[in-house]
Parts: structure tokens; sequence; C-alpha cells
């Protein structure tokens, strides 16, 4: 008769039922991605500025919104690889401000062919919030310097939703794991077999 380990086959069993819970798992964020994905897409799509003290108290939630960040002091200037809003390579300058509502913010003022030599001193920049700088929050100037290029402004359709594709990982991985116990069972029992098989005939 052949017997089935009870112990290795609890083990298995237990470790495709996990992998199969991360699977469903990632099929409920890549919902919430996608309807953060949604909302970011009305908000940028929102004409009226959100006020900086409001911006500020959102946090998160007033991503992709239109505001205008009171730099009162520039604390330091960045220059860091970035694209222009036609798509070419180049350096992104911003300035890590300090202002009033938020300790510090950044302000992506705009982009250049060359890294170094651009000093700004600060006031009000007017453009898209995001979470993505170095600092909480961020926002894109919508008109850049007169000395600068339009930066390519932020785009929720960038915003990445993998979760699918995650989810049918952990679902290839669990159909894979009870296959190759299945197949690992199977060649014990005929190993078993032809063992029986060999002591019969002694």
């Amino acid at each position: 008769m052949r017997k089935i380990p009870i112990f290795s086959t609890i083990v298995a069993v237990a470790a495709a039922a996990v992998m199969v819970m991360l699977g469903f798992w990632q099929l409920g964020r890549a919902d919430e991605k996608e309807a953060m994905i949604v909302a970011s897409l009305a908000a940028a799509q929102q004409p009226d500025p959100l006020p900086w003290a409001e911006a500020v108290q959102l946090g998160e939630a007033a991503q992709y919104r239109l505001t205008t960040l009171p730099c009162e002091r520039v604390l330091e200037m960045r220059a860091v690889a970035g694209r222009n809003a036609s798509g070419q390579s180049g350096y992104a300058h911003s300035a890590i401000c300090e202002v009033a509502e938020a300790g510090q913010a950044e302000a992506a003022l705009g982009w250049s062919r060359e890294p170094n030599g651009y000093s700004w001193d600060g006031g009000d920049v007017t453009g898209m919030i995001t979470l993505t700088g170095p600092v909480e929050l961020r926002v894109t100037a919508s008109e850049p310097p007169s000395d600068l290029q339009p930066l390519a402004q932020p785009d929720p359709t960038d915003l990445p939703n993998n979760h699918l594709a995650y989810a049918g990982q952990w679902f290839f991985f669990a159909i894979t794991a009870l296959v190759i116990y299945w197949l690992a069972i199977r060649r014990r029992w005929r190993d078993e077999a032809k063992a029986a098989g060999a002591a019969s005939q002694q």
C-alpha cells in the first residue's frame, strides 16, 4: 500500500497555502493601487490650486494637486539626472526650502543640460505636488525660472502597479511547489516498489 508522508505533506500544503494567500493579498493591493491612480488622475485635473497650508495637512492625499510653495529660505541646491518637458535628458535643478508650515519642502525648479552653476534665492513656486523628493513634499514648477527649461511634469499614470504580476508569481510558486512535491512522492513510491520487488525475488 502506498503511504503518503504525513508531516512533509502538511508542510508542503501549508507552504502552498501561504503562497496562495500572498497571491490574493497582491490582488487586493492591485485594486488599491488602481484606485489610487484613478484618484491621482482626478486630482491632477483639479483647476484650483490647493492652499499650501492645506496641502501640508493633507500630506499624501494632496499628491498631484496644484499649489504654491512659499520658499522662505533656500537651504540647499541640488542637480540630479532628469528630463525636460520634451523628454530630453539632462539635469533637474531643485532647492530644499525652509517653509513655515512644513519645516522643509523641495522645489523642483527646472531643467538644463549642465549640472552645475545654478543658484536661486527663493520665492513662490507654483506647480504639482508629489511625495517623491528627498523631503516629504515636493512641488514641480509649472513655469521655471527664466534661465531654466520646464521639467517633465509628474504623471499619475507613471505610478507602478505590478501587484497583478506579483500575484501571478505567488500562484505559480504555489502550483510549482505542489507539482514538485507530487513528483517527489511518486519517485519515492517507485523506489519503494523496486526495492520491494527486488526483496521478493531473493
